[in-house]
């Protein structure tokens, strides 16, 4: 699983960028950060990275710079404030659309299929020939019990 540390430096781009998070809304990041965690950004931090001489850019990206050098919770209470305060915005984070490898193997697991199940009931006899060949040599591809249906299926085909 992802770090909430690499997550933030891949969101840390679209969190600063096109003023995506206003004045009011990084103070309450802050504040929340520093009186529900005091552990998580003392009052001086807090002060830092409230300092209205700083752009508010420099003082988001210093913000997140220092919370990922405390480490992950540091990095995961940040979210867990951003979610609070700024819930849609959150929601739209580079990070949380990123679909997981399961998801693009379960797609491509049925997309190989119906690309076989196709190719299997082609009426083309040359066809289901060259299918039981692949099917006779994949025992590392496809299961055994799944293999052996697919064989005794087109077996069944071939003789009508």
């Amino acid at each position: 699983l992802t770090s909430y540390c690499h997550r933030l430096q891949h969101d840390m781009y679209f969190l600063t960028s096109n003023s995506r998070l206003n004045e009011q809304v990084v103070d309450k990041i802050i504040l929340q950060l520093n009186r529900v965690y005091p552990q998580i950004l003392t009052n001086a931090e807090a002060e830092k990275f409230r300092n209205p001489k700083a752009s508010l850019h420099t003082r988001l990206s210093d913000l997140i710079k220092h919370l990922q050098k405390k480490g992950d919770r540091h990095c995961q209470e940040f979210y867990r404030a951003l979610q609070i305060n700024a819930e849609q915005l959150y929601n739209d984070l580079p990070s949380r659309k990123i679909l997981s490898p399961v998801f693009f193997l379960a797609c491509f697991s049925v997309a190989a299929g119906f690309a076989l199940f196709w190719y299997c009931c082609n009426s083309d006899t040359k066809v289901i020939g060259r299918a039981r060949r692949i099917l006779g040599f994949s025992p590392i591809i496809i299961g055994r019990h799944v293999r052996n249906i697919c064989m005794l299926y087109l077996e069944d085909v071939s003789r009508n």
